[in-house]
C-alpha cells in the first residue's frame, strides 16, 4: 500500500503526505512510509495508525533514529514512543489535527469504534504515538 501512495504522491494523484524514513529491521535497507504528522502544543507527533505496523517495528528496532521527508526537505529525526498515559492528549487531538482521511480509515479498518476524541484515546497502549524530536 505504501509503494502505491508514494507512486501517487510522485505522479501528483494525490496531497504530498511527509514520508518516514527508517531502516528496516532484518534488511537495514531504507523503507519509505507516507504518514500524517500532526503538530500539537509545539510539538510534532507520528501515529501507528495500525497496530503492529512495520514502520513502528523498524523504528523501535533502530532505537528511533530515521528520516523524516516534508515538502522535499529531509531531516534527521529521533522518534519518541510516548506512554499510552502521555499519548493520550495526543490521540485526543488526534481526528481534529490529521485531517478526515486518515482518522476515517482507522474507523473503516475497526482500529476505533469511531472518529471521536474518546475514541481514539481509547486506542491509547494498542496504536504507539511518536514525538518527533530533532536528531
Amino acid at each position: 500500500m505504501n509503494k502505491l501512495f508514494l507512486l501517487l504522491q510522485r505522479l501528483g494523484g494525490m496531497k504530498q503526505l511527509p514520508v518516514l524514513v527508517v531502516a528496516g529491521r532484518r534488511t537495514g535497507k531504507p523503507r519509505r512510509t507516507p504518514l500524517t504528522v500532526v503538530d500539537l502544543s509545539g510539538e510534532r507527533y507520528l501515529l501507528e495508525g495500525f497496530p503492529g505496523s512495520d514502520w513502528a517495528r523498524n523504528v523501535r528496532a533502530a532505537e528511533g533514529r530515521a528520516q523524516l521527508s516534508i515538502g522535499g526537505t529531509m531531516s534527521d529525526v529521533r522518534l519518541v514512543e510516548l506512554s499510552a498515559d502521555q499519548a493520550v492528549p495526543v490521540l485526543r487531538a488526534w481526528p481534529e489535527l490529521a485531517g478526515t482521511d486518515g482518522p476515517k480509515v482507522m474507523k473503516d479498518a475497526g482500529v476505533v469504534d469511531d472518529v471521536t476524541p474518546e475514541a481514539f484515546a481509547a486506542a491509547a497502549g494498542r496504536c504507539a504515538v511518536f514525538r518527533i524530536d530533532p536528531r
